[in-house]
């Protein structure tokens, strides 16, 4: 038995309650979880935004330790440290040979109908698993190509957000943009994501990182993590100010919210032969675009689904960044919660004041 956060309702937080987890088949780990980032991609789902089959236990941003592994698994063993990663790879498909793992579709990694029940509770009831972690649990049973084996000098709070936030925030500057020293970013919304944007772009050598965000402590965040330049998100000048500050626009307007507005302006603020990088997820009914000019422009629009990342590769590099002192990773986290009080983090994002919360499993 495992205690976990239960996604029932959408729009009306999530229950704790106990689950069974199976044993793991011959290509899983099962995990003890010992920290999980609260993500805004899980509000999303929580708040009924984006759908998924129900009841679910939501969590993906997570680290633990290996407890147990299948009789085919031979990427990490027992006691390992790991770090969990969304975008699991089959290793096999299109997009893996050609070195695009975070486009993976997941082959034989996913769940589908008619599999083996892995999660259940009251005696049989089935529990979903969502985006193949559910990590909001003090345990995980997941596929071993959606983890990677960590150094153990790296505090796991800390790791755990390297599974989301800071794999999609520095791969997009290293894998996505593969920034060049001296060229210039906006990061639009200083969120975890934003955050570790910026603080990436300080890594690569950016020549100007201008931080976008509607709140003065976000801002303040920024520029503690690197950016050379702070702009209020909602003046009625943000675009005219980035344009100023880089002398003619820069060279990547990064969105790291998942708003319309947000969006619009990282498209505003590029240069001639810019590029505009969506992280944010999207309402499902926006669109963001270029106009005619934009074109002739040679300006440019992309995703960058969870930074393009290599994470088996990534995520140890990460790891020795932090322990190197050039990622900043406790500036991130804003505060460290029990299980229980699981909504009450949530509601603290919802209000936006604050960068990461993580909850930490004793």
């Amino acid at each position: 038995m495992a205690k976990a956060a239960i996604l029932e309702t959408p729009g009306e937080g999530l229950v704790i309650g106990e689950v069974d987890l199976a044993d793991p088949a011959p290509h899983e780990v099962l995990i003890d979880t010992k920290a999980c980032g609260l993500c805004h991609s899980d509000l999303h789902f929580i708040d009924g935004a984006y759908p998924h089959p129900l009841p679910a236990i939501p969590g993906h941003e997570a680290a633990g330790i290996v407890r147990a592994v299948g009789s085919e698994v031979r990427s990490v063993k027992p006691g390992d440290h790991v770090v969990t990663c969304l975008s699991a790879f089959c290793g096999t498909c299109e997009f893996c040979v050609t070195g695009r793992m975070a486009l993976c579709l997941g082959g034989n990694t996913r769940r589908g109908k008619g599999d083996v029940l892995r999660i259940s509770r009251n005696g049989g009831e089935p529990v979903n698993q969502m985006l193949n972690l559910s990590a909001f649990s003090e345990q995980m049973l997941i596929h071993e190509n959606a983890c990677v084996s960590i150094d153990k000098d790296m505090p796991l709070d800390r790791a755990a957000i390297i599974g989301c936030a800071v794999t999609t925030g520095a791969g997009t500057i290293f894998n996505a943009c593969k920034l060049t020293p001296g060229q210039t970013v906006a990061v639009i919304g200083c969120g975890g994501v934003g955050l570790a944007v910026v603080n990436a772009a300080k890594i690569a050598g950016a020549g100007q990182i201008i931080a976008a965000d509607p709140l003065p402590e976000k801002r303040a965040l920024a520029e503690t993590l690197g950016a050379t330049h702070t702009v209020d998100a909602m003046a009625d000048d943000a675009a005219k100010q980035i344009t100023t500050i880089s002398n003619g626009g820069v060279d990547f307007g990064i969105e790291a919210v998942g708003r319309q507005a947000s969006a619009d302006l990282a498209v505003a603020c590029l240069r001639r032969g810019g590029t505009a990088v969506i992280l944010g997820m999207m309402p499902l009914d926006c669109k963001v675009g270029l106009g005619a000019m934009d074109l002739l422009g040679g300006k440019k629009l992309m995703g960058a689904i969870m930074g393009m990342n290599h994470f088996p590769v990534d995520l140890p590099r990460l790891v020795d960044f932090y322990l190197r002192g050039l990622l900043d990773l406790d500036t991130i986290i804003a505060e460290r919660i029990a299980l229980d009080d699981i909504n009450a983090g949530f509601d603290k994002m919802r209000a936006g004041n604050s960068a990461r919360s993580v909850v930490v499993f004793d």
